[in-house]
């Protein structure tokens, strides 16, 4: 029979090798169970019950198959032979198992068929050629069992994933819809493996900017789509815990919520929404981190146990840096922000109230001084820190500082006049 490079390799052997074995196929069967254990240790374990009885048929068809095979063009596995290798393949996940140790195990019973058939086959008389597609067809055979394992392995493996980021999405839900028991969420939390912190803070990332957020997150961190965002629900107890999110969060223009006890984690979420939907994300660029304190649940800082050991204290020194240079937006930094976006209208009445002096400027002129004033305010007058922020001359200062004396007068010695001021110059009316 003509053979070409496209044709199995069993279909040059002759069909009496199936003939010849077939008679031992149960002795050939109880080799290959009784050999597995000792050749792959981790099957080491009585071959009974659904295991035992799973690696006799598993066994048991394989050998069947692979004497149908020779003189044939048939593929190595049926569609039902596919089904059963995938469904070991997705056993060895379930029982927690590398895939290697099924391999290794067809790879046994591939030696143990080979020595059988050359005991019961004259391999002496037998021409060469023949003897080298036994041993291609063996090989191939086990080739494409180990195929279907594999893919039976990796789907389950990525089932198993899918499952267990659902139940993670669906813990987020219960515990930013703040209705479940504690007794429940805790069921939920220990079903997925996942230890409940005392302080949360939930941050909102754009889509546009989630690639790779997972794994930056790392497994402590809860992820969720959750309307045109993704939602994360991070453990935030210590200044590590506060530095390592900024740096996961670098660059994806995030609004972080408030620390709050996981109960709470409701209010972190309508903080970082009132945040972001103020505009105030529009400020990350300038937010900076204070330095290593531990937020509390309501958001108060308060020092950290021996005022942080040497790593928190490195890595919020990366998080401020991280600040400096386009960081997330964490609301407890911008508390006052938010309050003063809380009632626009009455804003822009008081701003039209106490800047109406600048309205006689021209528009780059008004925006000079109305940055200058802020940062007059900010800094309480002090010429080098105003400098410092405008990228500026100190005597530039002082000549802008004095123009605003001439339009203020004295609102600028006022601590009421001062304070509406920087409320509406912190709203963004210039």
């Amino acid at each position: 029979m003509a053979q070409t490079t496209s044709d199995p390799p069993w279909l040059s052997l002759p069909t009496e090798v199936s003939d010849l074995i077939r008679p031992r196929v149960g002795d050939i069967v109880e080799a290959i169970i009784e050999g597995i254990p000792r050749d792959v240790p981790v099957y080491a374990m009585p071959m009974e019950g659904r295991f035992g009885e799973g690696v006799r048929r598993g066994v048991s068809i394989a050998l069947g198959r692979f004497l149908d095979l020779p003189g044939t063009r048939l593929p190595a596995l049926s569609d039902d032979g596919k089904w059963v290798y995938e469904g070991l393949g997705r056993g060895e996940v379930r029982s927690g198992r590398s895939l290697e140790s099924l391999l290794a195990a067809y790879r046994y019973g591939a030696r143990v068929v080979f020595r059988a058939i050359s005991r019961t086959v004259d391999v002496s008389r037998m021409p060469p050629e023949v003897l080298l597609s036994l041993g291609e067809s063996l090989f191939a055979y086990i080739d494409e069992l180990s195929a279907a394992s594999a893919q039976g392995y990796a789907h389950e493996q990525s089932e198993r994933a899918g499952e267990q980021q659902r139940l993670r999405g669906e813990l987020l839900e219960t515990l930013l819809r703040g209705d479940a028991t504690e007794a429940a969420v805790a069921r939920s939390a220990a079903g997925i493996g996942w230890v409940l912190p005392e302080t949360v803070a939930v941050a909102i990332v754009p889509f546009p900017h989630v690639e790779g957020l997972r794994a930056a997150l790392g497994p402590d961190v809860l992820v969720a789509e959750r309307g045109t965002d993704v939602v994360v629900v991070a453990p935030l107890a210590t200044s590590s815990d506060r530095a390592l999110l900024h740096r996961a969060l670098r660059g994806r223009h995030a609004i972080v919520g408030p620390a709050r006890p996981w109960v709470d984690a409701a209010e972190s979420l309508q903080l970082a929404t009132s945040a972001s939907a103020h505009g105030l994300a529009t400020t990350a660029s300038s937010a900076t981190l204070p330095s290593p304190e531990v937020a509390g649940p309501q958001g108060a800082s308060k020092p950290s146990p021996a005022a942080t050991s040497s790593k928190d204290a490195k890595d919020a020194d990366g998080a401020r840096s991280g600040a400096r240079t386009g960081g997330p937006l964490w609301v407890d930094e911008h508390l006052a922000d938010l309050v003063v976006h809380a009632e626009p209208l009455a804003t822009a009445d008081l701003a039209r109230r106490r800047l109406a002096p600048f309205e006689s400027l021209r528009p780059a002129v008004r925006a000079r001084l109305a940055e200058t004033l802020l940062a007059w305010l900010r800094h309480q007058g002090q010429r080098a820190p105003i400098a410092d922020e405008l990228f500026v001359h100190s005597q530039t200062v002082g000549y802008r500082v004095a123009q605003l004396r001439e339009l203020l007068g004295d609102d600028l010695d006022d601590p009421q006049a001062r304070f509406e001021l920087e409320l509406v110059l912190r709203a963004g009316h210039r």
